[in-house]
């Protein structure tokens, strides 16, 4: 039995076949848990999405921003833009159990091996949040997403603020800032306020900002992390703290990380990727 985290998707189907062929991936014996972005601006996201149905519990998937993104052009809370390569799962036939599915799907997860804890989120964590809080605060949206309330949820999802956390934060406000916080979020000030408009590697930090990470006195820091979503980032091994977008749909690799008999005892594998979009 072995466990593994795999990076960014974005409808790469064919990487995705490859990166679990050259791991050697077991239905029946390893777990697979799969960082958000499973979908969009790749060239096929309803066969990653039919992949991962076929293989029920052994592949465990987040949900990520272009995830969010296809539920919400699904109930025309939003209109495709040029870049998204959605129609795949929008015009085909199962579509209706392909997004059930994906409604379904989590924003945060963590998985218990050998006595210690991997939390996984698709973007990262506010300062402010412990790795219970975060589980805690991703169910609330995940209880939205599996309700009747998902379109006019998905209608009042998109925006920038509020910009950061706050305890006494009450209906779509609340659940707004958890969604970018999970799934959006790469740099943040040091009281936690997040921001949504630079792209850049964390190395190039807008002032006053630093990646969310860094932040001093941030609460999940005792915990090991694994996330993606930022493939200027690239590749991240830290003790604590594994970031494994690494620019699949770009032309760069998909890649995974196989735990040994502890979270500490850690493979990288990847397999490179054509690229699928052009940057701009």
């Amino acid at each position: 039995m072995a466990i593994y985290c795999i990076g960014d998707i974005q409808g790469c189907d064919s990487a995705l076949g490859r990166l679990l062929d050259t791991i050697g991936f077991s239905a029946s014996r390893d777990t697979v848990y799969l960082l958000g972005d499973l979908v969009n601006r790749g060239p096929d996201s309803a066969a990653v999405l039919r992949r991962c149905m076929q293989q029920g519990d052994a592949i465990r998937c987040l949900l990520g921003n272009h995830d969010l993104h296809l539920l919400a052009a699904a109930h025309g809370a939003r209109k495709p833009s040029r870049r998204d390569t959605l129609a795949s799962v929008l015009d085909a036939p199962d579509r209706s159990a392909l997004l059930e599915w994906l409604r379904h799907q989590p924003l945060a997860r963590s998985h218990e091996h050998s006595g210690q804890t991997l939390l996984m989120v698709h973007a990262g964590v506010v300062p402010a949040w412990s790795a219970a809080d975060t589980l805690a605060r991703a169910q609330e949206v995940q209880d939205v997403l599996r309700s009747p309330d998902l379109p006019a949820f998905l209608h009042a999802m998109y925006g920038n603020t509020p910009d950061h956390w706050d305890d006494a934060l009450t209906g779509t406000d609340r659940l707004r800032v958890i969604v970018n916080a999970l799934t959006r979020m790469r740099f943040c000030s040091s009281g936690g306020v997040m921001d949504f408009e630079s792209t850049e590697s964390a190395s190039a930090a807008p002032e006053g900002l630093m990646p969310w990470f860094d932040v001093p006195g941030r609460r999940t820091a005792g915990n090991l992390m694994a996330f993606g979503h930022w493939s200027t980032l690239g590749w991240l091994n830290r003790s604590d703290l594994l970031g494994l977008d690494t620019g699949c749909v770009w032309g760069g690799c998909l890649s995974a990380v196989r735990f040994g008999k502890t979270l500490a005892d850690r493979e990288l594998l990847q397999v490179h990727c054509e690229q699928a979009l052009q940057p701009g």
